[in-house]
């Protein structure tokens, strides 16, 4: 039953019995047959049908439920008796916020260290995308927000508070300030990260508060986009201190701290709420928890 549990999550996931067979690795009368079998063996329909995939029926999402913990909990099971006997190894899967990409480095570089046979892999991406892919198994552990939205039933381990600048160049409004406040920062021509990242909607919710809003004249996904904008002198951004100083923000540039508020908000790492964790995970974890003793210190 557990691979037809993985087949269901991957048919969820993706909306397509097409795509999911292909992800899975079989032909998709394989796995329609195999999804079928298991409404047989539960007594209930899970997939509305027609033409193609319209969705999970009630007891397809209650069901769904118990796939992810039943499968969840079997790989951990296979996960931790391969460690027992050959040690940790294998591919260790992380998804974080773009402004987290400064602070990554040195996480990983200490995982790395300590355990040489676990390949890793890091995504870039929004924070709902990062509790999506923790969901679907599509990942071991993210790095995210875990203050400013609802992050669901997660195990955390809180990294560091995220702190607010003005990134501008030298010759522009506000450049030899010592501090601006976030009214003033509204006035000039900002570019900022898309609307789908909670960063930006972190960064609306601040000018909101002080009766401000901003229509930015340019929008990315990326942070070394807006880095690079912010070097022709004709747009400022605002960025997390930790990512502004890692970018190289001197010379020419201006770092500006933002106040009235001096906003902070809480990243960290997320995985999966369920006990034990599975060893790759469990050691991204011990290896959050060190280095945010370390920044404390």
């Amino acid at each position: 039953m557990i691979d037809k549990l993985e087949f269901f999550i991957v048919l969820a996931r993706e909306r397509h019995f097409g795509h999911a067979a292909e992800i899975c690795g079989v032909t998709q009368p394989t796995l329609s047959a195999a999804i079928k079998q298991l409404e047989e063996q539960l007594g209930v329909i899970l997939v509305q049908r027609g033409s193609r995939f319209q969705g999970l029926t009630p007891e397809g999402q209650r069901v769904l439920e118990w796939a992810r913990r039943i499968v969840g909990d079997a790989k951990t099971m296979r996960e931790e008796m391969k460690a027992a006997r050959k040690g940790l190894s294998g591919h260790a899967r992380l998804a974080i916020i773009p402004t987290a990409s400064s602070m990554v480095t040195a996480l990983t570089m200490a995982f790395a260290e300590k355990h040489p046979a676990v390949t890793l892999s890091v995504t870039s991406c929004n924070s709902l995308q990062v509790l999506s892919k923790l969901e679907n198994f599509e990942i071991d552990a993210g790095i995210t927000y875990i203050d400013n939205e609802p992050t669901g039933r997660v195990a955390t381990v809180p990294l560091y508070a995220e702190r607010y600048q003005l990134i501008t160049s030298a010759g522009q409004g506000l450049a030899e300030r010592e501090q601006v406040t976030w009214a003033e920062v509204a006035e000039l021509p900002l570019c900022l990260l898309t609307p789908d990242m909670q960063n930006r909607r972190i960064i609306n919710q601040h000018l909101a508060e002080v009766g401000a809003s901003v229509k930015p004249t340019l929008e990315s996904n990326s942070m070394i986009v807006l880095f690079s904008h912010i070097r022709t002198g004709k747009w400022a951004s605002i960025m997390p201190v930790n990512l502004a100083e890692t970018l190289g923000v001197e010379g020419d540039f201006r770092a500006i701290p933002i106040v009235e508020p001096d906003a902070r908000h809480i990243v960290g790492m997320i995985a999966a709420p369920r006990e034990p964790h599975p060893p790759i995970v469990s050691a991204l974890l011990h290896e959050a928890r060190i280095f945010a003793r370390a920044l404390s210190s």
